[in-house]
């Protein structure tokens, strides 16, 4: 089985994004852009166990996902901006402005509500305390929580959308915001910006997928292990 995955790459002098272009929330950054293909693909096997969570899989993985021959290709090349030597895929990109029927639309959203199962899934597991990084560095659970939720309260007045602002610690808020951008995400587009903004549904999808997945991935990768005397 071969997997192609079309690209899109966003480059800065200090830090470079690779995207999927038809997979929201695929996106790896590093160094260069090989280096930032690499982080891609590294990514799949958690990518397509997030992805289980909406009964989709990744050219027929499950989670015992096993890479078949995977292609990376390059589809369109842009120059970053500020956003992505901050570290986030900022660049609307051309395939973005495609046109977007309702079952695509619907695939799409989908893999956001996956996102946000497996950022859920991934916090309730979680310590409090996570492992600090090499200088000290690094929000704890709670807080990566506050900021997940309101990034996607400012993703979802980007959208248009006019909600309050939940709490952390409401799911029910959350869960009335979420299914808020779920519904604008589920819609057909003809490619153009949302509420005659900037993103389009396609970016706002993957931009938003990409967040709630790097930070689960990132609470994963900094929760201590267990010792031997747990």
């Amino acid at each position: 089985m071969t997997l192609l995955l079309a690209i899109a790459i966003e480059a800065t002098p200090k830090k470079t994004f690779g995207s999927a272009i038809d997979w929201p929330g695929l996106a790896r950054s590093a160094k260069t852009e090989e280096l930032a293909l690499d982080a891609l693909l590294a990514a799949l096997p958690r990518y397509a166990r997030a992805l289980d969570r909406a009964g989709h899989a990744l050219a027929g993985s499950s989670r015992s996902f096993r890479l078949p021959e995977v292609i990376l290709q390059v589809a369109e090349n842009e120059t970053g901006s500020s956003g992505t030597e901050f570290g986030v895929p900022s660049r609307i990109t051309t395939a973005d402005h495609r046109t977007l029927g309702a079952a695509e639309a619907t695939r799409r959203a989908a893999i956001v509500a996956a996102a946000w199962a497996e950022f859920d899934a991934v916090v309730a597991v979680a310590p409090a305390e996570l492992r600090k990084g090499p200088r000290g560095g690094g929000r704890d659970r709670d807080r990566i929580v506050a900021h997940v939720t309101e990034s996607d309260h400012a993703y979802a007045r980007e959208m248009g959308i006019r909600v309050r602002a939940p709490a952390p610690d409401d799911p029910g808020a959350i869960a009335a915001m979420r299914e808020a951008v779920l519904t604008v995400l589920r819609a057909p587009s003809d490619g153009s910006p949302l509420a005659g903004r900037r993103w389009t549904a396609r970016y706002a999808a993957h931009r938003i997928a990409w967040h709630a997945l790097d930070h689960a991935w990132e609470i994963e990768d900094r929760t201590e292990p267990p010792s031997d005397e747990d």
